[in-house]
């Protein structure tokens, strides 16, 4: 009896290893129906599975967290860096989820002031900043609306979960960006 429960943990267990490792390569929200194709493990066990992951993350207090997001269809789910060390994933982010320090601050006065016309994020940034908006509609990050002769600029749902940022009312919770920005300025000057 003692030995099948072993067992029983054992396999478990594997299972658990195979939902981290999808969790943690995907980087991104994953359907319950993405993890089933991935895993091969029925919904019913992959619910259960996710949850004693996400309780094992909450347990050991470290800087990855599981987080779990209700939509439409149902749960999503994604393993992700806690907010307060986003910074640094930013910091070390490469190719094309890697942006200069102009182009992130061009993107959060976007974030910050939107809806905004182009026209005034260029005025306020310089010509640049059509590179910098280029650059985001091309990540997702922002979407932009003909509006006369400019366009309407505004953050997208992929930026909220690539920033692991809340959106409230369409704002930004601002206290997170200058906490990340506080954070990130100490670290590049060295104190």
């Amino acid at each position: 009896m003692e030995d099948e429960k072993r067992t029983e943990d054992r396999e478990e267990e594997e299972l658990l290893k195979k939902v981290e490792a999808c969790l943690f390569l995907a980087a991104r929200y994953l359907s319950i129906d993405d993890l089933v194709r991935f895993t091969g493990i029925n919904p019913i066990m992959l619910k259960e599975l996710l949850g004693k992951l996400e309780k094992r993350y909450e347990k050991i207090g470290g800087s990855i967290i599981v987080l779990r997001r209700e939509a439409e269809g149902g749960e999503l789910w994604k393993m992700d860096v806690r907010p307060e060390f986003s910074f640094l994933v930013n910091k070390l982010a490469t190719g094309e989820s890697e942006f200069t320090k102009a182009e992130q601050e061009t993107l959060a006065i976007i974030a910050y002031k939107q809806p905004i016309k182009q026209s005034i994020v260029v005025k306020i940034r310089g010509n640049k900043a059509y590179d910098h908006i280029k650059h985001f509609i091309t990540n997702n990050l922002i979407t932009a609306k003909k509006t006369g002769r400019t366009f309407e600029l505004k953050t997208s749902d992929k930026f909220y979960d690539y920033f692991n940022l809340k959106k409230e009312d369409g704002k930004v919770h601002v206290e997170e960006i200058a906490r990340e920005k506080n954070e990130f300025s100490k670290t590049d000057s060295g104190h």
